[in-house]
């Protein structure tokens, strides 16, 4: 690849950015180098030792291969545990060229970073089907409303949160004013302090459940807030549709931009390599025993959760901080996401948007997932994996007949049924999403991001916006990138 289409592939002010963690601000000539030329100097792995290695082939992970190679680093390889590209973002494959996405999928406002990668991708995307009513059901009671806005319709309670909201910053919210006041609070608590109706908390129960995989009870206030500061003070945008962080989905499925990036990688991609153990983090060069042989770098990024992290062993051991953090890491049970596919959206026919959310059930929420043409009609459904049955068909018959209660007899018959449920097929998806308890942020926030030695922390968990978003994702493979440029440059300075 040229210099000119290295260069070109990445937006301006994050390709000046690379420019100035190589240094290349000098001017020769009046000329400023190229990226290519300054970056010469980091592809010499002649003795064997990869510049960068970077561990999880994710969104992050990937992000950060793509970086390099824009920056001119050729020297790295991308340490995958799967057999595939993606991490939490994977296609069910419906056939036809339709794909319905098994994990995260969403974009919406304010989600800059990952919205331009796919421009530079050429992925296109196509909005969320939401016109229409939604459906309610409570044993056999069924009632349709307008809910695009997000479940939580007490405006008063919305807007206290939004207000307290400004002053945690998403970045870090430990360093808050009110901190550890706020982080003796579980969300729960705080909306039982404001006389918070029954049908307001059936609202926020789901809501909660679905964005951060726990209760009000289990969800620390802080790390509710932070995350609301993050889509511009308003947990409307959090939750919602409609101008919110569910508006966009992507032509061809979330995965499509991972397997894009993976194109260029040729044999700098391993597959099925999981790191077992990282010895020398603290030396000039580490080692990373994988299940296919070692690998040695200057600088490692790590791009996967926390808790993951927890399973690698680490020689010497980490920092107590650091290591009370990978070890306290809330590892909720991971999502079940189903797929219901039928000939067409006969919903949408009724004036149903697809929506439904059962109050008590094995079902969470399901949602319109159909083609951008409407050519076949998919309903794909969060569930609850105790309540709903392992087995496949007794799975299928069960929500069938939930969606039938909702929509219709015709939703008993769907032409194919896939169950994705991530704790039993994927053993690398320890956490879909973080549901930070009260108290863990003012204990264990301040080791979240900072390096340690020659180890990068990089994953959605440790963005500055939109953290466990797929944007997040995409943001802290930016910054690890450039940590690992800006290191390796210091490198060359101080030998």
């Amino acid at each position: 690849m040229h210099s000119t289409d290295n260069e070109s592939s990445l937006q301006s002010p994050q390709r000046r950015l690379l420019l100035q963690a190589l240094g290349s601000a000098a001017v020769v000539g009046g000329l400023a180098l190229s990226t290519r030329a300054a970056a010469q100097a980091l592809q010499d792995n002649r003795d064997g030792i990869l510049d960068v290695a970077i561990i999880g082939g994710g969104l992050a992970g990937l992000t950060s291969a793509r970086d390099l190679l824009s920056a001119g680093c050729e020297s790295f390889a991308v340490l995958e545990a799967r057999d595939r590209v993606g991490g939490r973002t994977y296609n069910h494959d419906l056939g036809h060229g339709v794909v319905s996405e098994a994990g995260g999928q969403w974009i919406g406002p304010g989600q800059t970073a990952i919205a331009d990668l796919a421009r530079q991708l050429e992925v296109g995307t196509f909005p969320t089907y939401y016109q229409g009513k939604t459906v309610y059901l409570l044993d056999d009671t069924k009632v349709e409303e307008d809910v695009t806005d997000g479940p939580n319709s007490n405006t008063e309670l919305v807007g206290k949160l939004n207000e307290l909201a400004r002053g945690v910053p998403s970045k870090a919210p430990w360093k808050a004013a009110d901190a550890a006041a706020l982080d003796k609070l579980s969300v729960g608590e705080w909306l039982v302090r404001q006389g918070i109706s029954n049908q307001d908390q059936i609202g926020f129960n789901m809501s909660v459940s679905l964005t951060f995989g726990t209760t009000p009870a289990g969800m620390g206030l802080l790390h509710y807030l932070s995350m609301i500061n993050s889509s511009d003070c308003s947990l409307e945008k959090l939750e919602g549709i409609k101008g919110g962080a569910q508006e966009t989905r992507f032509v061809g499925g979330s995965q499509v931009l991972s397997l894009k990036m993976a194109q260029a990688l040729g044999d700098k991609l391993k597959l099925s390599c999981p790191v077992r153990k990282i010895v020398g983090w603290d030396r000039d060069v580490v080692e990373l025993h994988t299940d296919r042989g070692i690998i040695r770098a200057r600088q490692v990024i790590a791009a996967v959760n926390p808790a993951l992290c927890n399973q690698i062993t680490f020689d010497p051991p980490l920092p107590t901080g650091r290591a009370q953090l990978q070890r306290l890491w809330p590892a909720h049970a991971p999502m079940r996401k189903t797929v219901h596919v039928y000939e067409r959206p006969f919903w949408r026919d009724k004036g149903l948007n697809g929506q439904i959310i059962q109050v008590e059930g094995p079902l969470i929420l399901a949602y319109d997932n159909s083609p951008p043409d409407g050519s076949l009609g998919v309903l794909s459904g969060f569930v609850r994996t105790g309540q709903l049955p392992h087995d496949p068909q007794a799975a299928q018959s069960t929500l069938s007949a939930i969606y039938a209660q909702a929509l219709g007899d015709e939703a008993l018959h769907p032409v194919q049924f896939h169950d994705q449920d991530w704790g039993k097929v994927d053993p690398w998806t320890l956490t879909c999403i973080s549901p930070m308890p009260p108290g863990f942020w003012t204990q264990w926030g301040e080791y979240l991001n900072p390096a340690t030695g020659r180890l990068i922390w990089s994953g959605t968990e440790t963005a500055d916006l939109w953290a466990g978003s797929m944007d997040g994702a995409v943001r802290a493979g930016h910054r690890a990138a450039l940590e690992a440029l800006q290191a390796l440059v210091q490198d060359r300075r101080s030998a």
